[in-house]
């Protein structure tokens, strides 16, 4: 498995044309669209991350599992993995069967979310307009896009799984370049042509066709179809006892991280008018922004670090670990005064009708989302030994957050900053706990911080 400088260029390039992407419809969004339905997107946008709920941390686990399979592990385990035995061949039986189980899995999940999408998802969006005073066909006809493309992109989700589990990362970054491009051409086309919300809608659900079925071609070369039509599969039974008990606890982190990153927005959005909530999900869709490019680096060795656990390689996993985290510390320190300088008056550049959250919240938001994204990171190389510790803490968080954001709304009346300050509360213990976690499995010292930095310096001598 080869990941190089390369892969990172590679999906540095597609972060920035997602950003890009974004920052080019922002205005037409923002000129166009009364702060209302910037609002109602807001929503939106927080539905379609409760639709990756639905995976139950599968994913990853999936993912991971592939990874293992294509660097030679024979047997799949519960915890850990079986790493004595491991060669450098592919066992395309167990390949095979974790293929059958991929499908077999998001099927049912596909038409669960349907059902959750066209109930509950409906009921809730008919709550938020009961005060909207624009017309409401067009919000309608868009969320019925919305769940039809949510619904088809869980379905398909085992195809993502495959290729980065193979560690074809250059490649997927290819492939989302190609997407998110076709993305913003028809966006703007559409926005132009004055579809409004239906724009973006419709955009995304070509721009998510176009990727899976470009997907699909990569990893199914000629070789692998040959390969696995000769293989006798593994039971999806035995698949799935193999990986759902670390993937339900993923799953249940999963619940847990969207209550913690998405309460405030739905909690919100009844509590609040749509304006403010325009305000506070534009903020943070752009504090997002800097977390994506942050972790670029350490999700792009990802694979490579799964690799390296299987050959117990543990210094070549530190080392990654720790350029990855200058990385993350320097993207927020660029970014976060970027936005801070600069975030007003690019809105009030072009026109917008929709304005940043106030200097103190912005500062606030970025440091909460930057101890986030450094726990996040140090859980997600955890997660590379195929055992889940954080799953209890995450749940815990939730509920504490949407007991604080029950709390600031109800007692205390705090508006906007019970929405950044609820989750960054709630999250205090993870803040430190996984990190030190990480720091005592590969025994990190001063001394290996101190080397990788000096390391880095001389790089841009």
């Amino acid at each position: 498995m080869r990941i190089n400088k390369a892969d990172v260029i590679w999906n540095y390039a597609a972060t920035i044309l997602r950003v890009a992407s974004y920052a080019l419809l922002l205005p037409f969004i923002l000129r166009t669209m009364p702060s209302e339905m910037v609002g109602v997107w807001s929503v939106f946008m927080a539905i379609n991350s409760f639709a990756a709920l639905l995976d139950l941390g599968f994913s990853p686990s999936f993912t991971r599992n592939v990874t293992y399979i294509f660097s030679g592990v024979k047997n799949l385990q519960v915890t850990g993995f079986q790493a004595e035995g491991a060669g450098l061949s592919i066992d395309y039986g167990l390949l095979k069967g974790i293929i059958g189980a991929m499908k077999w899995f998001y099927m049912r999940m596909a038409i669960v979310l349907f059902v959750l999408l066209a109930t509950l998802g409906t009921y809730y969006l008919s709550s938020v307009l009961k005060n909207y005073k624009g017309p409401q066909t067009e919000i309608y006809i868009a969320w019925v896009v919305l769940c039809a493309i949510c619904t088809y992109n869980i379905y398909t989700l085992y195809l993502d799984c495959l290729l980065q589990g193979r560690g074809l990362v250059k490649r997927s970054k290819q492939i989302v370049i190609i997407g998110q491009s076709v993305y913003l051409v028809i966006a703007a086309a559409f926005i132009l042509a004055k579809f409004g919300l239906l724009a973006i809608i419709s955009a995304q659900a070509i721009s998510v066709i176009i990727i899976r079925l470009l997907v699909s071609k990569s990893f199914f070369t000629k070789e692998i179809k040959d390969a696995l039509k000769a293989a006798v599969p593994r039971p999806t039974k035995e698949m799935l006892k193999a990986i759902y008990p670390n993937a339900i606890k993923i799953g249940l982190t999963w619940v847990g991280a969207f209550i913690i990153q998405r309460s405030s927005i739905l909690i919100g959005s009844l509590n609040l008018p749509l304006t403010d909530i325009a305000s506070y999900g534009i903020t943070i869709q752009l504090v997002g922004k800097i977390a994506n490019f942050s972790t670029i680096y350490i999700i792009t060795f990802t694979p490579k670090i799964v690799q390296h656990r299987v050959a117990n390689a543990t210094t070549a996993s530190k080392n990654i670990y720790l350029r990855g985290q200058l990385v993350l510390m320097l993207t927020y320190l660029a970014g976060g005064a970027a936005l801070l300088f600069f975030g007003r008056w690019g809105l009030e550049l072009i026109g917008s009708k929709t304005q940043l959250m106030p200097a103190l919240l912005i500062c606030t938001a970025i440091v909460i989302a930057f101890l986030e994204s450094t726990h996040g990171t140090a859980a997600g190389i955890l997660l590379t030994n195929n055992e889940v510790p954080f799953f209890k803490a995450s749940l815990t968080a939730a509920a504490v957050t949407v007991g604080l954001l029950w709390a600031m709304f109800h007692f205390w009346q705090m508006g906007l900053w019970a929405m950044v300050l609820a989750p960054g509360i709630a999250q205090l213990y993870n803040n430190w706990r996984w990190p030190y976690e990480l720091y005592r499995q590969l025994n990190i010292s001063k001394h290996d911080v101190g080397k990788v930095v000096k390391d880095r310096i001389n790089t841009f001598r």
